[in-house]
């Protein structure tokens, strides 16, 4: 069917600092529809089961939680049966420090993971870093052959066609698959989604295919990996500096924090009062993802990422193991009180 052209992605970037505005969350599951499970939508005030009040400092991490942290993570794999990669960082204002770019606490960080469904953030990001104010207005028509297993948004819209700006709520609220799909044409395609990353600096991040096939995860396979020290750089630049217009980068970190999806992983391992912008993804393998911006009630904003695997194609992915990685973390920031 016809389509309409796709946006070219690329931008150029900035790294004047920017005021952090807002913040929330999002997951997935399945080896084929990525997201196939729904939660009720969280409130934008961050429910949460941990009870500590530490808040991150832009001071370093000791050597000795980085010690602590390392033991509980590995235990964390061994526990669960899987791989756990790690990134947090500092998402404070980019001209405060030079170590601001480095990792404050990593695991993993350089090794590569299937990135699943936190893909549709840079999706999203990428249409947005282009779109006009009438094109987020436009309305995109597709029909029933379009429509993936998990689409749980476009599939009530067939008749009507939805809005750009309606698909990137599905995609990021929602992660529907195939409002993922009619973004990512007009990003380009992978080869736009890839380009625009490159424009952020990323070089190590492999965009190669749609919903559902990037759910493969093969263990070897690069296609549709990347790294969560390079996810978490590209997470901070959309999300707290100058890459998307301001107008653009609140709606993108508005959209994740209204996010339906993401309750039992970044979101339910932050202390009360914490809040959470986060995308999930899952896939075969038991591939289970969360990228986040995550917001104290003081103190420098933090991204998140995790990433976790298995080594048999229909593991489960135990969803309590994120969770679990995120109260380490946070059990190893420097804490003011």
């Amino acid at each position: 069917m016809a389509r309409r052209p796709p946006l070219l992605a690329a931008v150029a970037t900035s790294t004047a600092a920017v005021a952090l505005l807002l913040a929330g969350c999002t997951a997935g599951s399945g080896p084929t529809a990525s997201e196939p499970r729904l939660t009720a939508a969280p409130s934008s005030s961050t429910t949460s089961t941990s009870t500590s009040t530490s808040r991150p400092s832009p001071a370093g991490v000791s050597t000795a939680a980085r010690q602590r942290l390392d033991a509980s993570l590995r235990g964390l794999e061994a526990r669960y049966g899987a791989r756990l990669g790690v990134a947090v960082l500092d998402a404070g204002p980019s001209d405060a420090a030079p170590s601001r770019d480095r990792a404050l606490l990593g695991h993993r960080s350089d090794e590569r993971f299937a990135f699943a469904s936190t893909d549709k953030v840079f999706i999203a990001a990428a249409v947005l870093s282009r779109i006009s104010d009438a094109g987020l207005a436009e309305v995109v028509r597709y029909d029933r052959t379009d429509l993936l297993a998990y689409a749980p948004v476009t599939s009530q819209h067939v008749d009507s066609g939805m809005t750009v700006r309606a698909l990137l709520d599905a995609a990021l609220r929602y992660s529907d698959n195939t409002a993922a799909n009619l973004l990512m044409e007009r990003a380009g395609g992978a080869a736009g989604v890839q380009a625009f990353l490159r424009t952020l600096g990323d070089s190590t991040t492999s965009v190669d295919r749609d919903e559902p096939s990037l759910n493969t995860a093969v263990p070897g396979d690069t296609r549709d990996t990347t790294t969560p020290q390079a996810f978490a750089r590209d997470l901070r630049a959309v999300t707290t500096r100058t890459v998307l217009p301001d107008s653009r980068r609140r709606l993108l970190v508005s959209l994740m924090t209204a996010n339906t999806t993401g309750a039992p992983y970044i979101r339910s391992g932050v202390p009360t009062g914490w809040s959470v912008a986060d995308k999930t993804g899952s896939a075969s393998y038991g591939v289970r993802n969360d990228i986040a911006l995550v917001t104290p009630p003081a103190g420098s904003p933090l991204v998140i990422v995790l990433f976790s695997t298995r080594t048999t194609q229909d593991a489960a992915s135990q969803d309590a193991l994120l969770a679990d990685a995120t109260r380490a973390l946070v059990e190893a920031l420097p804490t003011t009180r």
